[in-house]
C-alpha cells in the first residue's frame, strides 16, 4: 500500500521510478527543484517514451519564495509548410495521427528545459548540464526495462505504427516487446550527448537540429529547419484563479489549464460539504461540463482566440455557470473530446522552490516517427488543429489546442502544492478530485490519489463519451448517479483511463509531502 512520503530535504514525484530518482540524486547533490526536474524530465523522456519524449513539448509552473509563480510555455508552432490546403488538397477532412503529416508541429521540450535552466540558475542553482543529463543518458545507453503500459500500448497501437517511419526498428524491432524486454536507445543518447557538448540550443540551431531537420523532410514532415530555428520557449504569467483558502495557478492557452481552474471555482460555489458521495461527484461532472462547454467553443491559438479566457475565471463568471448546475439531474451530454499522452511531474527543495512540470508528445508514441539517426520520436500535437474556420484553425506558425496544464496552488495557510497527471481529456478532472479531496475536504494526499476516480469523456482510444467510474465506489452512489441522468460505464478498479496522478507540497514548517499513482510505475524520490 503506497503511502504519503515526507521529509525536510526535497522530493521529486514522477510516474516512473527512474525520473523520480534521477531527480532526487540532483536534490542530493545540492542541486534546486527546478535543476532536480530538468533532470527528472531529461529521464522520464528516456525511460517512459510511449508517453513523451525530447520530441514533444512541456509546460512548467514555478514558484519561488518572493516571486510570483511563473510559467514556461514550451509549445511549438505549427510548421511554415503546415497549411489547410496540405491537407484537404489531398481529400483529408482532419489532420492525420500518425505518420509525417501528423509530425507538424516544432517540438518544444528541449527549448523548455534550457529556459527553466535559466530559472533556476536565477534560484541559485549551479549543477552542470552534463550533471542534469546524466542519468538519461546512462539509461539510453544501457537500456531500462519496457513497462507493463509500454508493452500493452505497443501492442494496442501496433496496427497503427508498425509502417510508421522509424517506429519499429527503435521501440519494437521484434514486434511489441515484453513487459522487462530491454529497450537500449544509443541514438538517443548520442543526441543527447551532444546536447550536453553542444548545448541544449543545438536542438534547434546546431547540428542536431539540422539533422533532426533532414530526417523530417526525407519521411514527408512539413517541418524545416527554418521552423527549428525560430523556435524558442517563453516565460509568461499563469493563470490563476482565486479560491476560498488559496490561489490556484496552471497555464493561460492554448492549454486547457482554464479549465481545470474553472472547475475548481464553479466547484467552490456548489456548497457540496464532503468528498466521495453522490453531491461530490456529481457536483464536480457537472463543473466540468460547464468549463468544457466554454474550452471547446473558443480555445486555440491564444493570439486568434484573444484574451476571452481571462473573463472564464472572473467572480461573475464562475458565479453564473454554477447556477446553471441542477444539483439533482445531470446535463445533457456530449461533448467534442479530445485524447492525449502525457506524463506529469512535481518537485520541491528546502529553500522552498516547488515546481509542477508536464511533459508529452500527445497520443502514445505520437506521430509514431522516428528520425532513425536520433531515436527521437516526434509528437502529433498538431493533429490537435481544426480544418475548420476558428480559433483552433490550423495555420502556419500557429500553436494547436493542448491538453497540458501543470497545476500549483499557494494557499493561505502557507501550503505550495505542484499536481498534476496524465490523461488528456481527464486531466483538469483528474486535478481537480485531487486537488478538493486533499486541500477542501482534509483527505491524505495519498489517499486522495489512490481513491477511486472517473472520467467524463473519451480517452485512451475509447470512443463512448460516458461517465466511467472505477468499480470501488460505492455501488449505492453509482445507483443515485444513474438515477440522477448520468450515462454510468463502471471500468476496472485502477484503471489506466483514469490518469497518472502525483503531488508534492512544502508547509510552512518546512516538512515537504509527496504523493504518487499507484495506476502508474511511478514514486517519489527524496533526500
Amino acid at each position: 500500500m503506497l503511502r504519503t512520503r515526507t521529509c525536510l530535504g526535497g522530493m521529486v514525484t514522477a510516474p516512473h521510478h527512474l525520473a523520480a530518482e534521477a531527480g532526487a540524486s540532483v536534490l542530493r547533490e545540492g542541486g534546486n527543484a527546478i535543476e532536480a526536474m530538468i533532470a527528472a524530465a531529461a529521464a522520464v523522456a528516456v525511460v517512459y517514451p510511449h508517453m513523451n519524449g525530447i520530441g514533444g513539448d512541456g509546460f512548467w509552473i514555478i514558484s519561488r519564495p518572493g516571486h510570483d509563480p511563473i510559467a514556461v510555455r514550451a509549445c511549438g508552432q505549427a510548421a511554415s509548410l503546415a497549411t489547410k490546403e496540405l491537407y484537404t488538397e489531398n481529400g483529408e477532412a482532419a489532420i492525420p495521427a500518425r505518420g509525417p503529416r501528423a509530425a507538424l508541429t516544432v517540438a518544444g521540450a528541449i527549448s523548455g528545459w534550457a529556459e527553466a535552466q535559466a530559472i533556476a540558475a536565477e534560484a541559485g542553482g549551479r549543477i552542470p548540464l552534463a550533471r542534469l543529463l546524466e542519468d538519461a543518458i546512462r539509461h539510453a545507453k544501457d537500456g531500462v526495462p519496457v513497462t507493463s503500459s509500454q508493452s500493452d500500448l505497443t501492442r494496442l497501437k501496433w496496427d497503427e505504427l508498425k509502417d510508421v517511419a522509424g517506429f519499429a526498428e527503435t521501440f519494437a524491432p521484434d514486434g511489441p516487446p515484453p513487459v522487462n524486454a530491454i529497450l537500449k536507445q544509443p541514438q538517443l543518447a548520442a543526441v543527447l550527448e551532444n546536447l550536453v557538448a553542444a548545448g541544449l540550443d543545438d536542438f534547434y540551431r546546431g547540428d542536431v537540429a539540422r539533422t533532426l531537420a533532414a530526417g523530417l523532410t526525407a519521411v514527408g514532415s512539413p517541418i524545416r529547419l527554418e521552423d527549428l530555428e525560430a523556435y524558442r520557449a517563453i516565460r509568461q504569467a499563469p493563470a490563476m484563479v482565486r479560491l476560498a483558502n488559496g490561489r490556484v495557478y496552471n497555464m493561460p492557452p492554448p492549454t486547457q489549464g482554464t479549465a481545470h481552474l474553472m472547475i475548481l471555482g464553479i466547484f467552490e460555489r456548489l456548497g457540496v460539504k464532503a468528498a466521495d458521495g453522490f453531491d461530490y461527484i456529481h457536483g464536480l461532472v457537472e463543473s466540468t461540463k460547464r468549463a468544457f462547454i466554454l474550452r471547446n467553443a473558443h480555445l486555440g491559438d491564444p493570439d486568434r482566440m484573444g484574451p476571452i479566457w481571462q473573463d472564464w475565471l472572473e467572480h461573475e463568471t464562475l458565479d453564473r455557470e454554477a447556477a446553471e448546475i441542477d444539483k439533482a439531474r445531470a446535463a445533457a451530454w456530449p461533448h467534442v473530446a479530445r485524447k492525449g499522452d502525457t506524463i506529469w511531474m512535481g518537485a520541491a527543495d528546502a529553500a522552498g522552490n516547488v515546481v509542477s512540470y508536464i511533459q508529452s508528445i500527445y497520443w502514445e508514441f505520437g506521430s509514431g516517427i522516428v528520425v532513425p539517426e536520433t531515436g527521437v520520436i516526434w509528437q502529433n500535437r498538431g493533429a490537435g488543429f481544426s480544418l475548420q474556420e476558428g480559433p483552433n484553425e490550423l495555420g502556419p506558425g500557429r500553436l494547436p489546442f493542448h491538453t497540458l496544464n501543470p497545476s500549483l496552488a499557494i494557499l493561505d495557510d502557507g501550503r505550495k502544492i505542484a499536481y498534476g497527471t496524465m490523461g488528456g481529456e481527464g486531466q483538469p478532472q483528474t486535478q481537480a478530485v485531487i486537488f478538493t479531496r486533499h486541500v477542501l475536504f482534509g483527505q491524505d494526499m495519498q489517499t486522495a490519489i489512490t481513491a477511486p476516480r472517473w472520467l467524463l469523456g473519451r480517452t485512451w482510444g475509447a470512443e463512448s463519451t460516458n461517465l466511467k467510474v472505477e468499480s470501488r465506489f460505492d455501488p449505492a452512489v453509482i445507483d443515485a448517479l444513474r438515477a440522477a441522468g448520468h450515462d454510468v460505464e463502471v471500468v476496472e478498479e485502477f484503471d489506466q483511463m483514469m490518469g497518472h496522478a502525483g503531488m508534492v507540497s512544502i508547509a510552512s514548517d518546512g516538512v515537504i509531502s509527496g504523493a504518487t499513482d499507484p495506476r502508474s510505475d511511478g514514486s517519489c524520490g527524496s533526500l
